[in-house]
């Protein structure tokens, strides 16, 4: 499947909530859910296609592309994850968060270094973090207990980065990692567990889905 380069606000709208997606104006009343608060199309305001009784395919489905969409993941990817989470110990469904919450895009903007994961993403890709001291320019590394992600030295002299600490403390890391915000460092102090994710994903609707 081809990336995605559409207006992401109605992908918010196709799912029926906020995704975050666009980081601080997602907070305003610009949000796209605050202003048309139905689906896209033509058909979107239309209620008798609203009150049609949902699948348990459509449930799934559902599930599993509001997920990919939170995280920004291409399909053939998001399937290679369920894959590996399948093969490890545990639960299938815990297994899978936990691949999407190490990913090194999502662990910079858990650590509040960027507004949105899309965000994180590009900063990432253009070379602007260190892990464990090297560069890494690959959005999709997954983190591990005990490293540490900051922001290269040659960075920190960007306007952006010189402003991140406001911007940063605008968000909470969660339990798993710790932040430095003088030294614009995190580090990994343990792998996340379903209580540490606060994003709303019916995890066991895309193992049914995968499962068929």
């Amino acid at each position: 499947m081809a990336k995605y380069i559409g207006p992401v606000c109605k992908l918010c709208r196709r799912e029926g909530e906020k995704l975050f997606l666009k980081g601080q104006r997602c907070f305003t009343a610009k949000c796209a859910i605050e202003r048309k608060g139905y689906p896209p199309g033509e058909h979107g305001r239309d209620t008798r296609f609203r009150r049609r009784r949902v699948s348990d395919y459509q449930r799934q489905l559902r599930a599993k592309q509001k997920t990919r969409r939170v995280y920004g993941i291409r399909e053939q990817q998001f399937r290679r994850y369920y894959r590996a989470a399948l093969k490890r110990r545990g639960v299938t469904g815990e297994n899978l968060l936990q691949i999407l919450e190490r990913r090194l895009d999502n662990v910079v903007y858990r650590l509040g270094f960027a507004e949105s994961r899309a965000q994180a993403r590009v900063l990432v890709t253009h070379g602007h973090f260190n892990v464990n001291g090297r560069r890494t320019d690959i959005p999709s590394m997954l983190v591990r207990a005990g490293d540490v992600i900051e922001v290269r030295d040659g960075s920190r002299k960007r306007k952006y980065f010189k402003e991140l600490r406001e911007i940063a403390e605008k968000h909470t890391p969660p339990r798993w990692m710790e932040r430095d915000l003088e030294g614009l460092r995190g580090k990994i102090l343990a792998l996340p567990e379903r209580q540490d994710i606060d994003a709303n994903i019916n995890e066991q609707l895309i193992i049914e889905f995968y499962s068929r």
